[in-house]
């Protein structure tokens, strides 16, 4: 296969057909269609058995005092903002999804953005203790990818600041800390998405995991309007709730998820080992002693080497049927909404910059088949090959 032409110069696509970046892996059975049945027959749709339960199973399978389903990440990170009584700023890196700014700033709260390791792609805690002040409320620090950051520098910052540090935890369920410890057990809360590009997935949904008992409480009135059930609100909640069937779906799933996540790092190897040996391609650097879920498979890619940079192979890859997309592109300080307070930033963010000039993910998914990550390999190499007329045919943007 060595030397065929791309298909960006007249060459046959490596795949025939497009294949998704993302793919939920979930179980579709007959006791989930039961539940659902039963579900739909009892007419409560919200605030059920199923929550409850599935709820119980999470902070089981944790291993935390008490886990809080809500609707989404987001609307987990905007009320544990809000039941925390931040006020002041926050800090939290800008290599992130726009989901961590957002609920920062829909909080009214101001975000100050720390630089991240460009190894490991996290928080880096140096910058983050040159930025806290007394107007800091916050630390929101993000698992990246699904591996975890370093969380033990993290928190000895936040406890000897005395501010809270929540967990931005998206892309990191079933990871663990360098103490076999799962995440989601550190910080004052970690906040997890179950949307359908996770590695567990409800079809839309988060759940907020915490040792605070009083944080779990307030949570729970919190995501229903801030009624404690009265029709009194005791504070500004909104809809947060976590829909019966999506609490259904991921019952169903979890007793099977660490099999799903240990085919997901078995492919994310096959990726490493077949592309490891490529000029000018690197990957993030899962911190010694722990493991990373793999939520997205992210390559570095270096253009001198290479011979093209990372827009130019995602382009290249398109033709080959082979999507990909450059997380965090733009990082959040260059977003237009958070410019404000980009400018006149204390800290540079040139670990940010550099990486998001370079990263590039690629398509995985936990029933992926080996043979798929092989094919996307060979367009990477079959790019590389070619890079010298690549560049003519797909100039810079």
């Amino acid at each position: 296969m060595k030397n065929l032409l791309p298909a960006s110069l007249g060459g046959v696509p490596v795949l025939e057909t497009e294949i998704p970046m993302a793919r939920p892996t979930v179980v579709s059975d007959g006791p989930l269609f039961e539940s659902i049945r039963e579900i739909l027959a009892s007419g409560q749709m919200t605030n059920g058995r199923h929550v409850a339960a599935f709820e119980r199973e999470v902070a089981d399978w944790v291993g935390v005092e008490h886990a809080v389903a809500v609707s989404n990440c987001t609307t987990g990170l905007l009320l544990v903002l809000r039941c925390l009584g931040v006020s002041g700023n926050v800090v939290l890196p800008s290599f992130t999804f726009i989901a961590s700014g957002h609920a920062v700033l829909w909080n009214g709260l101001d975000p100050v953005f720390a630089d991240v390791r460009t190894d490991s792609f996290s928080l880096d805690p140096d910058r983050v203790d040159a930025l806290l002040g007394v107007d800091t409320g916050a630390i929101l620090s993000v698992h990246t990818f699904g591996a975890p950051c370093d969380m033990e520098a993290l928190e000895s910052l936040a406890a000897a600041r005395g501010v809270p540090l929540v967990v931005d935890a998206a892309h990191g369920f079933g990871a663990r800390y360098e103490d076999g410890s799962r995440v989601g057990t550190k910080g004052i809360a970690e906040v997890f998405s179950l949307s359908p590009t996770k590695p567990f997935s409800t079809g839309e949904g988060g759940i907020v995991t915490t040792n605070d008992a009083a944080l779990a409480r307030e949570l729970r009135v919190a995501r229903n309007y801030g009624n404690p059930g009265s029709y009194d609100s005791v504070l500004l909640g909104l809809n947060g709730r976590l829909p019966e069937i999506a609490a259904a779906i991921g019952r169903r799933s979890l007793p099977h998820l660490s099999g799903w996540l240990e085919r997901r790092v078995a492919l994310a190897d096959r990726y490493r080992s077949n592309l490891g040996d490529l000029p000018g391609i690197s990957f993030q650097q899962v911190r010694d002693g722990t493991k990373s879920v793999y939520k997205d498979f992210c390559v570095l890619v270096e253009p001198e080497q290479f011979g093209l940079d990372c827009s130019q192979l995602e382009r290249a890859l398109a033709a080959e049927n082979i999507p990909s997309r450059r997380y965090f592109a733009p990082p959040l300080h260059r977003q237009s909404v958070y410019r404000k307070w980009a400018s006149g930033a204390a800290d540079p963010l040139k670990g940010t910059e550099w990486l998001s000039d370079r990263a590039l993910t690629l398509p995985l998914y936990s029933h992926m088949a080996a043979e798929v990550v092989d094919s996307v390999c060979e367009a990477v190499r079959r790019v590389h090959e070619h890079a010298d007329s690549l560049r003519a045919a797909l100039p810079p943007q």
